[in-house]
């Protein structure tokens, strides 16, 4: 499948300004492609509570699942570096992307800050994470 990532991180930071980041100012959207060719979009959702705050990236793969969308095939996030690195999705994060659409899953990160764009594969991210039975891999 052909991965137009420019419009994938398009669309993944026109979403980030619906985060809601009262605490942290740190406004993070994603979007996910789906092997059918749709966008779903998410964005940061923070709480008090931290436990029960929602990444971007979460909300996105999720969402898809809700609008009942195929399998996920690539994610962008955007999101303000972190000590001048590009940010990639946390642990759980990651885990949800590989139960969802494997080890293969393109992730493209990309600043908000200067533009710079980096892309990762699921299996480079996180080579541990273990696969569920039946995964797409």
């Amino acid at each position: 499948m052909d991965i137009d990532a420019k419009a994938l991180v398009d669309a993944a930071r026109e979403v980030s300004s619906n985060a809601y980041v009262p605490y942290s100012d740190f406004r993070t959207g994603a979007a996910v492609l789906t092997e059918d060719g749709q966008t779903h979009v998410g964005a940061l959702v923070e709480n008090l509570v931290f436990g029960v705050a929602m990444c971007a990236e979460r909300v996105a793969l999720f969402s898809s699942v809700a609008a009942g969308g195929s399998r996920p095939v690539a994610m962008a996030v955007v999101s303000p570096t972190t000590a001048g690195e590009l940010t990639f999705p946390c642990g759980p994060c990651l885990q949800v992307a590989i139960e969802l659409g494997g080890s293969e899953m393109m992730i493209v990160a990309a600043a908000h800050d200067d533009g710079t764009v980096e892309r990762k594969t699921v299996q480079q991210l996180a080579p541990g994470i273990p696969r569920r039975k039946g995964s797409p891999d």
